[in-house]
Order: structure tokens, then sequence, then C-alpha cells
């Protein structure tokens, strides 16, 4: 039997059928700016801490603003780490912003202070080896081949306000049949992973909320994903 997610509690349908986004309200920053970047991209989009709402809707966004072992804390206060974990197990979108990406990653080391991660991906955050940080600014990135969330803007700048970043890739595909994640670089200093797309969860280092017209389309290309397009009629049956 399939279960309609929203009978389960969480976002009610858009009764003009766009997909229903829930930005997660744990403390983290000021999200007003993503709400409003996610609507002007086509999404119903509720900010909310319920965990029923976040686990019910179509696509969750989990913004990040602050030192990684804060953000940590309150994402616990709302049961983010579990409520993360199941969407991503159960393949249902995440977008992670800032240090969203970061508490992705096993660990981070800031002043000193090592936090642990969701541990969704191998890797450290670690202090950028750059003359000046933060690195706050537009900066180009080098999205792979096949990447579906920079489609049309794989050339684009984007904004990025951070000190940390993740400077290698250690996943390892673990199944012939599974597809490995694609890897966005950008480089201050030294190269950082900018974004990564893995299944249902995808990451971006940089703000697309704060990134003008790149980061507008960044945005419409994951709110499109969250429900797949009917596939056409054949003509045959079109005409039946």
């Amino acid at each position: 039997m399939v279960v309609d997610p929203h009978t389960l509690g969480g976002p009610a349908p858009d009764p003009e059928g766009r997909p229903t986004v829930v930005v997660l309200d744990y403390g983290s920053g000021n999200v007003r700016s993503a709400v409003r970047a996610l609507e002007r991209a086509g999404a119903a989009v509720t900010l909310s801490s319920r965990a029923e709402d976040a686990l019910n809707a179509d696509g969750l966004v989990v913004p990040g603003v602050g030192a990684f072992a804060t953000v940590m804390e309150e994402l616990k206060a709302v049961d983010g780490p579990r409520i993360i974990g199941r969407r991503v197990a159960g393949g249902r979108p995440v977008l992670a912003i800032c240090v969203g990406l970061q508490i992705m990653f096993e660990r981070g080391i800031e002043h000193g202070v090592e936090a642990d991660g969701l541990g969704e991906w191998p890797g450290t955050v670690e202090l950028l080896p750059a003359p000046v940080v933060p690195h706050m600014g537009w900066n180009t990135v080098s999205a792979p081949e096949g990447s579906r969330l920079f489609e049309g803007v794989e050339d684009e700048r984007f904004y990025f306000v951070h000190s940390y970043g993740v400077q290698s890739w250690e996943f390892e595909v673990a199944q012939p049949k599974m597809a490995p994640p694609l890897v966005t670089w950008s480089e201050h200093g030294a190269r950082f992973i900018a974004a990564v797309e893995n299944g249902p969860l995808c990451a971006t280092q940089f703000h697309p909320e704060k990134s003008g017209d790149a980061g507008a389309r960044l945005l419409r290309n994951w709110v499109r994903s969250l429900r797949p397009h009917p596939a056409p009629r054949p003509a045959a049956e079109a005409a039946s």
C-alpha cells in the first residue's frame, strides 16, 4: 500500500500543486531569506521545527550559520539528526546550506574544538589555509558533468561566507550499482568542497539564497526535482 506522507501530518498539499518545502527552524541564523528564495523558486514553503512537518514535506532545507559544534547542538534540540537520517534513508530530498553542508560530514574542528557531525559523508571540516579568512564574497565553482543542481549555472559565481571547509573527498562507493556522489569544488587558499549531490541529499557550502540569479536558478533546479513530472502519454493512448 502506498501511503501519502501528508496523511501522517506535516504540510498540507499545496492547492496550486507546488512542491511543499520545510525550512528547518532550529535557531541557526536568519532563515527568512531562504524562505523567500524558495518561494520564488516555485515551492510552497513552511518555516517549522516540528518533526512531522520536516519529515513529511516534499523537500527539507537545512540552513546553517555559526560554529559547527553550536549548530550540531541546536540541531539535536529539535531532533534534527533523526529527521535528516530518516529522510535520507527513505530517499526523500534534503538540501543543506553552508554549515548545513559541513555538519553532513563526520567531524568539524573549530578553534581547537572537535565535534561530531552527522556522518553522512566521511571527512573533516577544518580551517581554510588562506591568507585571509573568512572567505567572503563571490567565487566560481567547478561542477561535475551530469550535475542537475548546477544545470544552466555551471560557469556562474556564487556567494560564500565561511572560514572552514572540507578539503578532501574520501567517499567510497560500496555497491557497484550505486551512483557515486557528484562533488563540486571551489578554491580559497586551497580547494574545498562547494557542493555535493548524493541521491536525495544535496548540500552547498555557498548561500544560493544570496547568490542572485545563479542561486535562484539552482534553487529552481532543486525544487523542480522534488516531484517527477508525469511521463507524456503515448500518442496512440492519448488519441483513444
